[in-house]
């Protein structure tokens, strides 16, 4: 029995002695995630800052704070509304009978958090997992290694490990980790991790939700406001520096329409990020050299570059963002998820050519369309799958906590936010009180079809139709 089965056991333990908490305790606790937070905001960015080399402490505030702070609020407003068990309808041969679901804690909840958004990522399923009663042990990202650190002090400083508990490592921690007996695997990373966390976790049967990522693609309508799309588009791809799984990663539009959109989207990017210092970089060597990697490739098969800013990129690890146009279909900027601060532009005839080409693509996490037209809209709304969209606007859909976030396909499995993730982290139980009719014993339970068969069967099967 190694250190992990060890530490798993003893927050069994722990969950054992307290499976059904009470509304106070459960708010109580995300209080405290809160609290951590607010206590803790100007050297949370700090960590963030010495991670990513450039990354603005507003931007942190807004991509990661605000949106935990936001999660907190919204599951202390609705809690006890999503504690309340359920009436559910039972049939006129039921009798008096009465059925019920009731929202159950699972037990412990392993999350394996990303290193993108190495806060939120992390904090935002805890407060699901602890509304549903669960206990949480945390594996953050060693990629993003000082804030990873520096939250897990945070959480020790502010928990006790049986109620929520951090293990930081490598590759090797993370396999240990997936490998566990959890209740629950929440993964939030790239495809080809989650699908090593899914075969680890089926070994011991684990359910596991996983948030992944892919080529999120937006659609720009004849009828788009170019203006207004690409100022949305470049926000959406250059937040982060372009390392967030709904960035959009390529852009679809009409062909007459190309060069009128580049221009904006370079007009867009000079108005947004012409402060160098606001503009994040690269998580570390590793991912500049992807980039790297990717346009070299592109420029090689013959895309054509056309930069976005005219000021160039702050830090240590330089990288300008740039638009690519005429791009081989074979380039491997249009089969990997990028990750960051490169527009491909993809040329369609029409409206249908557009949905063809999103269509011929495994399922993005998100998809953003951009027009007026109602028609069109709702031809991309019901002839697309994604694992949530954006109508005129990118990233948003993500900020509204009542929506379910989740993937489809190769972009992952399961969903939460809101009460989307509570229910994740819970056990529907159904229960049925069986009662006869008006109280007596008539047609109670199963007390009409038991054996000997006869003319009251054959009533009870006619009735049943």
């Amino acid at each position: 029995m190694n250190r992990f089965t060890i530490q798993l056991n003893e927050i069994k333990a722990a969950y054992a002695a307290e499976p059904n908490p009470s509304l106070e305790v459960r708010l109580e606790r995300i209080g405290r995630i809160k609290k951590m937070i607010e206590a803790n905001e100007e050297k949370i960015c700090k960590a963030l800052m010495a991670d990513f080399g450039v990354r603005h402490s507003i931007e942190t505030r807004l991509a990661e704070f605000q949106m935990i702070y936001q999660a907190c609020k919204y599951t202390h407003k609705h809690l006890k509304e999503w504690m309340r068990p359920v009436q559910m309808e039972t049939s006129y041969i039921s009798g008096s009978s009465t059925a019920w679901i009731e929202s159950q804690s699972i037990g412990v909840i392993g999350i394996m958090s990303p290193w993108n958004y190495p806060i939120q990522l992390a904090l935002i399923p805890a407060i699901a997992a602890l509304a549903a009663g669960n206990r949480v042990w945390l594996k953050p990202s060693e990629r993003s290694s000082r804030s990873s650190g520096f939250l897990a002090s945070l959480i020790q400083e502010y928990f006790h490990p049986s109620e929520f508990c951090v293990t930081t490592g490598g590759a090797d921690v993370a396999e240990q980790f997936s490998a566990l007996p959890f209740a629950h695997i929440f993964f939030t990373g790239s495809e080809s991790v989650g699908k090593k966390v899914m075969r680890a976790a089926a070994e011991n049967l684990t359910p596991v939700t996983l948030e992944l990522g892919g080529k999120s693609p937006a659609i720009i309508d004849s009828t788009a406001k170019l203006v207004d799309a690409a100022a949305s588009i470049i926000y959406g791809k250059l937040l982060n520096g372009g390392q967030t799984c709904i960035a959009p990663d390529y852009v679809v539009v009409e062909k007459n329409n190309q060069d009128a959109l580049i221009q904006e989207l370079q007009a867009a990017a000079q108005s947004q990020f012409s402060e160098p210092e606001e503009l994040t970089g690269p998580i570390d060597d590793g991912q500049l050299q992807y980039w790297q990697d990717l346009l070299g490739d592109a420029i090689d098969r013959g895309a054509k570059v056309i930069p976005l800013l005219n000021n160039p990129s702050s830090g240590a690890r330089r990288f300008d963002p740039v638009v690519l146009v005429d791009v081989p279909a074979e380039a491997r900027v249009l089969h990997e998820e990028i990750f960051g601060p490169i527009l491909p532009i993809i040329s369609v005839s029409n409206a249908s050519a557009a949905i063809q080409y999103v269509n011929s693509k495994p399922t993005p996490l998100a998809l953003y369309w951009f027009g007026r037209d109602k028609k069109n809209k709702h031809r991309v709304l019901e002839e697309t799958r994604s694992g949530g969209v954006t109508i005129n606007e990118t990233l948003l859909h993500v900020s509204i906590e009542s929506l379910p976030f989740g993937g489809l396909g190769s972009s992952g499995m399961g969903s939460y936010h809101g009460k989307a993730g509570f229910d994740t982290f819970s056990h529907q139980k159904s229960i049925l009180e069986v009662r006869g009719l008006l109280g007596t014993n008539i047609l109670k339970g199963t007390k009409p079809a038991r054996p000997p068969y006869g003319k009251k069967t054959e009533r009870l099967l006619r009735h049943l139709k």
